[in-house]
């Protein structure tokens, strides 16, 4: 019998973090391929039935944590194709909104009365609370046992992994790719972005593209105000991240974006923050030739157009090339935020949960997921056929050669101190860009502050 229900505990508001700040893009992205995403489902589960060994011998319900089940197609969609696929099992969802989920979470998992089976990790703050907590399972004997093959993840659960264990498998996989206006480029004869671009080439394509013109502006390029957009550009080298306790490596990326600022290439920070411009708006608005974005904006970009919602004129003929990167670094290295699932230690039923996680963060549930024009954590060549495939995906090759990632490093990889060094980092960011302090003395603070963390 499952143990009393805990209620829940309604956290107070607090800052969100990136993937929250993106719900908006994920919930949007359930209106691309909802069609195919019924199709996916339906063969994932017929060919599951045909061959899976697990489905539970008696009936069993498992009870999953998630967040905007009414908006988020793909919960509804894995719901529907696990049970097909698994005689006796229901999946029961429980929706404990996005704000503040994981704080929510966390509270309710804290109880000895707690009834969740399976949860869903939104971000590494919250998940190395949950460790750090014992809320949840270490997956080294199932991943052993069922020979998950961890390679397929590019790396991302490397930078999970907690003292050798491994507490959460990873099913979706957004990362950084640059989308480009391509009427934009032919208007003025300038050739399109590629595939293989380092961030010089890249600042000198910007500033080739931009108009200073007043009335006829054309900017190069276009970043978003978050820390991501700038300041992780450096851990593309795969030596360095926002734990080193040393950040000088951000310093020439820094630069290169205030310069840009300083001769138009580029909108404010203080000017965006100001006028509080999301970067949807500016890229959809037909002045922006360049945008750094994370994949899930290709949903939005895809459902926006087909319903009218961006003018097509302006935005309509674009395409996506893999994230620029340093000198010397291979092409499709990028930055990228994981949403994982977790078997916790309060279920009765761990091996059946199990079965779940595996199952959604395995080929069948990438399946799954793409249908509704989200990424997988596992991109098959079939996944980016799928994605590929979508109404109103750009056609060229450029493009779907860009869905095939080399290396996928975490914007926030796992410590039991990340929160603090993420708030630091965050702060000066803000002091850097809007000129309160200069790039030395921003770098210089974050030195300095992430030292004490550390040193604790």
């Amino acid at each position: 019998m499952k143990k009393k229900v805990l209620s829940i505990v309604l956290a107070t508001a607090m800052m969100s973090t990136l993937l929250a700040g993106c719900g908006s893009d994920n919930a949007a992205s359930s209106e691309a391929g909802s069609s195919a995403a019924s199709s996916a489902a339906s063969s994932a589960a017929s060919s599951e039935a045909a061959s899976s060994e697990t489905a539970a011998a008696e009936p069993v319900t498992l009870k999953w944590a998630i967040w905007d089940q009414e908006t988020t197609q793909y919960w509804t969609d894995i719901k529907e194709a696990y049970e097909a696929s698994h005689e006796g099992v229901t999946i029961e969802m429980v929706d404990l909104g996005s704000t503040d989920y994981m704080t929510v979470l966390a509270t309710e998992l804290s109880g000895s009365g707690s009834d969740f089976d399976v949860v869903t990790i939104k971000d590494v703050p919250g998940y190395a609370t949950l460790v750090q907590k014992n809320a949840i399972l270490p997956l080294d004997d199932y991943i052993k046992a069922d020979g998950v093959d961890l390679s397929k993840y590019a790396g991302a659960t490397d930078q999970v992994t907690v003292d050798g264990s491994l507490y959460e498998l990873p099913f979706r996989n957004d990362f950084w790719v640059l989308f480009y206006n391509k009427d934009l480029f032919d208007a003025k004869g300038v050739a399109y972005p590629t595939n293989d671009m380092t961030w010089e080439e890249y600042d000198a394509l910007a500033r080739e593209m931009t108009d200073t013109t007043f009335g006829s502006q054309i900017y190069g390029g276009h970043y978003h105000t978050w820390r991501s957009t700038i300041g992780l550009m450096g851990v593309l080298d795969g030596k360095h991240t926002i734990l080193d306790g040393n950040y000088d490596f951000m310093k020439p990326y820094y630069e290169m974006v205030l310069a840009e600022e300083a001769d138009g290439v580029v909108r404010k920070y203080s000017d965006l923050k100001t006028e509080g411009l999301h970067y949807s708006a500016a890229f959809s608005g037909g002045d922006v030739a360049m945008l750094n974005m994370g994949s899930w904006f290709i949903a939005t970009m895809i459902s926006n157009l087909n319903s009218g919602e961006y003018d097509s004129g302006l935005c309509g003929n674009w395409g996506i090339v893999k994230y620029p990167h340093a000198e010397g670094v291979e092409a499709g290295s990028t930055l990228g935020t994981i949403t994982g699932l977790a078997v916790t230690t309060a279920t009765d039923t761990p091996d059946a949960a199990w079965d779940f996680v595996k199952w959604v963060s395995g080929s069948e549930g990438a399946a799954v997921m793409a249908s509704s024009g989200n990424f997988p954590a596992i991109m098959t060549d079939e996944v980016k056929d799928m994605i590929a495939g979508l109404d109103g995906f750009p056609t060229d090759e450029q493009s779907k050669e860009a869905l095939t990632v080399s290396n996928l490093y975490l914007e926030v990889p796992y410590a039991p101190n990340v929160s603090e060094i993420n708030s630091v980092l965050d702060s000066y960011h803000g002091s850097i860009m809007t000129g309160e302090m200069s790039v030395d003395e921003g770098i210089e603070a974050m030195n300095n502050e992430v030292q004490k963390i550390l040193n604790q």
